[in-house]
């Protein structure tokens, strides 16, 4: 596929996920924010499943990177990612959340390195690391009266956002032998079931709490058909095409729809603190990929 078809997957799938925060935030009004994230790969894993029956693709592992990328996959990118992000936004708005996931770009070539020599932890990825953790603080704006809370939440995200930065490394760097509709399909399996141990291990986490409101099931079968089952889809080929590196740039794009849905649909407000944190974030990735940006 050509080089505008890859970008225009691209661009779709910024606007698919920053709608989707836009999402989360209606649905965490009514729902507890761990049960929602289970409900929702339940929900997406079962039309997975009914999608590999249905093409007769073989559903069974059968060699190491099969199990690494699915375990790794599910327990990362679907289970901790989500129940981080989605605890998270108790505390910030989906906006503000989608630019902390802006780091995600300055910590995966150093993750890389872990698993490949093509990529080096130099001066400059330092910096940009640095820059970055100097606009999370930015973002976060900590208020004397309330510091607990929005300092735990930016720590929620950004434990969201490790967490994704690692998958993709790890996932990227296997060779599953499995059909690419049921690595899928088991990923989204296995991050439910690590979201429904964090709703028996995690506090106040619990269904019973749950309202299930119209707006809060117009949310959940949004994240879970169009974001979870389309998104996800879109993400792990666009990762195989492009690299988890090239992909990160993602999370500078994902914000810009964040913030206009979240400012459309529910007016939120989008404050120069975000705005200035995030400038930071983009300066920090500048600084680590500097060389093989002005080669670009």
């Amino acid at each position: 596929m050509s080089r505008y078809g890859t970008a225009g997957r691209f661009l779709l799938l910024c606007a698919v996920w920053g709608t989707a925060f836009m999402a989360t935030d209606v649905g965490l009004a009514d729902l507890p924010a761990v049960p929602f994230a289970a409900v929702r790969f339940d929900i997406a894993a079962a039309l997975l499943f009914v999608a590999v029956v249905a093409s007769d693709a073989d559903i069974r592992p059968h060699i190491r990177d099969d199990y690494v990328y699915v375990l790794v996959g599910g327990a990362l990118t679907i289970g901790a990612h989500h129940a981080f992000l989605f605890a998270g936004q108790r505390y910030v708005t989906g906006g503000v959340a989608a630019v902390l996931l802006g780091l995600v770009p300055v910590v995966t070539p150093a993750l890389t390195r872990l698993v490949s020599t093509e990529e080096e932890f130099t001066a400059a990825t330092a910096l940009g690391v640095v820059l970055g953790f100097v606009g999370v603080v930015v973002i976060a704006d900590p208020d004397p009266a309330n510091l607990a809370d929005s300092v735990f939440g930016v720590s929620l995200v950004l434990a969201s956002a490790l967490a994704f930065a690692v998958a993709a490394v790890v996932t990227h760097s296997r060779s599953p032998s499995m059909p690419f509709l049921s690595t899928q399909a088991w990923m989204m399996a296995i991050g439910a079931v690590v979201l429904h141990a964090a709703v028996i291990a995690v506090p106040g986490q619990s269904f019973a709490a749950a309202t299930w409101t119209p707006s809060a099931l117009a949310a959940l079968a949004y994240l879970s058909a169009v974001a979870g089952v389309g998104g996800f889809l879109l993400y792990f080929t666009l990762l195989d095409d492009l690299g988890p590196i090239e992909m990160s740039f993602i999370e500078y794009v994902i914000p810009v729809f964040a913030a206009l849905a979240g400012w459309l649909v529910l007016g939120q407000e989008v404050t120069p603190a975000t705005v200035a944190g995030f400038g930071f974030i983009v300066a920090g990735f500048v600084a680590a990929k500097w060389r093989t940006l002005r080669r670009t």
